[in-house]
């Protein structure tokens, strides 16, 4: 079993280990300080296996030790994280997936994948900690665990990862010491790696924007909106001349899920974010947020908003949208313009959408916000935890994703069945994107790995649409880059219980306070003391501490 070089074990191992293993330790721990930290290694491939020793290593350069794989053990773990919901359809375990099968086999691991039941993982999450009873790897956000990826680490939960990457995990330390951005991503303030992250490519950054009714545009000669007053008169358009009953609509999650759009026009958020001058700011404060209430109450009573926007839901928004009651929404590329078009088309021909750019108040401004992720995904990484106990072959397992061939398996699946190479590029095959069964995400969740730790490879696109493209593109111009706050900064442990505290009462007081002011429930003229009563509450406490993660942060 790897042990870690800095001389700490984790709680759980103290309970069992005596003093002289722990003298033990500290005597390797001395001894194996002294390497060159493995520097300027290459990816393992298939052309390895004739240098491979008796140990399943293969000596690459400056003789480093390279996992070969299919690995030669016998060595199995348990790996929990959520289930695709596309896979169900199939199969309610990714080992039996064609997907987990060939990655069991290019790996010579047998992996125990244990899925919390659908929309549970939290709850289940729980459970399992305070059980005590942990699977050797958990697909979780660290980021939300009271204290960070940090407290976790002294909690005895997970292990730090520093020395088993080192040894174990060439294929990732190469991608980390190639990009220090990303390296600075998945540690904590203290240095300490805790996880094997989802990485996004470039493309994988944006993928949620508005969206409209195509055909209904060009029906009514309209042009893409691009200014707020440009969306009125499309809504206006909408609901007067195609019987819309809920033009502009939404997914509903303790809060409008508009991604920012028509709040970036004034120059705020609905949430946190990072203003031009890299300070901390809370939207809800800025008097402009009474601007952004101030046009959805208008809207709201001119029935351009869907009249039941608090309790919109997943099902609801499709029929919203495949049916013609709403002509526009902010949703997912993927599960929702894709899903849309490929549903909507099926139904009707002339069916089409489009995406818009996040809206401004005066045409050639640039959005001051919108949605645009970090290259690191921390809903979708992976640490070990410390009932683990084969970690040289956790580790081994897990870097195959970061090598060569397992960057290829997890992003298209098996070479000649799910993808194939056209010029040195991967496509997916008809039975995948053209399947007449099945749709392509369904198909994707059995042949790939939509969500994990793995980097998504350059060249992937899961769109199955033209208009997908073009929408990355529309939906990347703004300034969201320089104002989205990283939501893996890392407050202190009290710091947490602070935010936690305060953000459950202030959350649940927006809440009721954005449905009262659209809805005209509550006067607009109480907007002041709307704010006071955020203050009051300790928002601005939450914003001192929030500062102090990102300064933390940006000093990595």
């Amino acid at each position: 079993m790897a042990k870690n070089r800095n001389g700490k074990t984790h709680k759980r191992l103290q309970l069992t280990l005596g003093i002289a293993m722990v003298l033990s330790l500290l005597l390797t721990a001395c001894s194996s300080n002294g390497g060159s930290g493995n520097k300027d290694k290459t990816e393992p491939t298939q052309s390895a296996v004739s240098n491979k020793g008796g140990d399943g290593v293969s000596k690459g350069n400056e003789g480093s030790d390279m996992p070969v794989y299919p690995l030669d053990t016998k060595d199995t773990f348990s790996y929990w994280a959520p289930i695709n919901g596309n896979l169900i359809t199939f199969t309610t375990n990714l080992a039996e997936a064609p997907i987990g099968k060939a990655i069991a086999e290019a790996t010579g691991v047998k992996v125990n994948y244990i899925h919390p039941t659908e929309g549970q993982a939290e709850e289940q999450f729980n459970l399992l900690l305070a059980s005590s009873k942990l699977p050797d790897v958990l697909e979780y956000d660290w980021s939300i665990y009271p204290g960070g990826p940090e407290k976790a680490i002294s909690d005895g939960v997970i292990v730090p990862l520093n020395d088993l990457i080192d040894q174990y995990a060439p294929n990732l330390k190469k991608m980390l010491e190639a990009n220090p951005e990303l390296d600075k991503m998945v540690k904590t303030d203290s240095g300490q790696y805790y996880v094997f992250p989802m990485v996004r490519n470039e493309e994988g950054l944006v993928f949620r924007g508005p969206m409209l009714r195509k055909d209904w545009l060009d029906e009514l000669g309209l042009q893409l909106p691009v200014t707020v007053d440009d969306w009125h008169k499309v809504l206006t358009a909408f609901k007067e001349k195609k019987g819309a009953v809920a033009p502009l609509t939404a997914l509903y999650a303790n809060k409008m899920n508009l991604q920012d759009a028509f709040f970036d026009a004034y120059k705020t958020s609905h949430g946190f974010y990072i203003d031009d001058q890299g300070k901390v700011k809370y939207g809800p404060l800025d008097p402009q947020y009474k601007d952004v209430m101030t046009l959805f109450r208008q809207w709201y009573s001119e029935g351009l908003i869907d009249k039941d926007f608090p309790i919109v839901e997943r099902d609801t928004l499709d029929k919203r949208l495949l049916n013609g009651e709403s002509g526009a929404t902010v949703f997912l590329l993927g599960g929702g313009m894709g899903k849309w078009l490929e549903s909507g088309k099926a139904q009707n021909p002339d069916f089409d959408l489009v995406a818009a750019p996040y809206p401004v108040l005066k045409a050639g401004e640039k959005p001051f916000t919108g949605q645009r992720d970090f290259k690191y995904n921390p809903k979708a990484s992976a640490a070990v935890t410390t009932s683990a106990k084969d970690l040289e072959t956790i580790v081994k397992w897990l870097d195959f994703a970061f090598s060569e061939q397992g960057t290829m398996m997890y992003n298209f699946g098996v070479e000649g069945e799910s993808y194939t190479m056209d010029n040195g590029v991967p496509k997916f095959t008809d039975m995948i994107v053209k399947n007449d069964k099945y749709t392509s995400q369904q198909m994707l969740a059995q042949y790939t790995v939509p969500n994990g730790p793995f980097p998504m490879h350059e060249q992937k696109t899961t769109n199955t649409f033209p208009q997908q493209d073009e929408a990355v593109q529309i939906w990347s111009e703004t300034d969201a880059a320089k104002h989205i706050l990283p939501a893996f900064i890392t407050p202190t442990v009290d710091e947490s219980k602070k935010v936690a505290q305060t953000m459950t009462a202030v959350n649940t007081y927006l809440e009721e306070m954005f449905i009262k002011f659209v809805m005209g429930n509550e006067p607009l003229d109480k907007f002041d003391s709307f704010v006071k009563q955020l203050e009051d509450m300790g928002i601005r406490d939450v914003i001192d501490i929030y500062q102090g993660a990102l300064d933390r942060y940006n000093n990595r």
